[in-house]
């Protein structure tokens, strides 16, 4: 229970600060200009957006956090046996750092107005992506190989279970990410194309925060964590 709630707090906090940064506390009535600058049709439906894929990634970290409930739970029977860490797993973690690095520089150009850094950043985040998920493709084969079979023991039936569906999402992220390329060389209008971009953008920081916190549990770190931060309230 403890480490959903924990997990949680996280998320909402994420989320929280997030939101300040949307102008859902502006006063439009205090700001200066015509009113074609201040209310617009892509101004009105860049917020429902945004809050949106909030309230979905919300959804998606209450997911992971029931995951990580359960994983701590189970490792506490004495039929666990931790498998070993592909070291692979370090390669896929900085090449998904880059992917979200790469998306974030391309939501600057987009409200820059710099297409040409937009389409590279797109492109580059698509490209890590999919090698993120060739490397995990590639740990699986190395687990099976080695007789770290799905049904063989507890541990890695949630190995490939949660990372499994962390790589569901970065599916559907590629999806988005697609599209938004597509349009990108579309030539799609220049306020389209950045609430795309910033969308991609916080998707995938999203799962790449998702990813480290899924790194550090299945390294034992986070088990090691809780365990300090229990003799530490005792």
């Amino acid at each position: 229970m403890s480490v959903i709630l924990v997990f949680l707090l996280v998320i909402v906090g994420f989320v929280g600060w997030w939101l300040s940064h949307q102008r859902l506390m502006a006063k439009p009535w205090l700001e200066q200009g015509l009113i074609g600058d201040i209310i617009g049709p892509e101004r009105s439906a860049l917020p429902t957006a945004k809050i949106g894929l909030g309230v979905f990634l919300a959804v998606v970290g209450c997911l992971f956090a029931l995951f990580t409930s359960a994983y701590f739970m189970r490792m506490a029977l004495s039929d666990w046996q931790a498998l070993p860490l592909p070291r692979v797993l370090w390669f896929n973690t900085g090449v998904l750092v880059l992917s979200s690095i790469a998306l974030q520089c391309a939501s600057v150009a987009a409200r820059r107005g710099e297409i040409d850094a937009v389409r590279l950043g797109l492109v580059t985040a698509g490209l890590t992506a999919l090698a993120f998920l060739v490397g995990q493709l590639v740990a699986w084969r190395e687990l099976t190989a080695d007789g770290y079979l799905l049904t063989a023991n507890p541990a890695n039936s949630f190995f490939y279970l949660i990372t499994g569906m962390h790589g569901l999402h970065i599916l559907g992220g590629l999806v988005g990410l697609g599209r938004t390329t597509a349009g990108a060389w579309n030539g799609a209008r220049p306020e389209r194309l950045r609430l795309s971009v910033e969308l991609c953008a916080m998707y995938w920081h999203f799962l790449l925060f998702v990813w480290l916190a899924i790194f550090a549990l299945l390294a034992g770190w986070a088990a090691t964590f809780i365990e300090i931060c229990r003799q530490l309230l005792t």
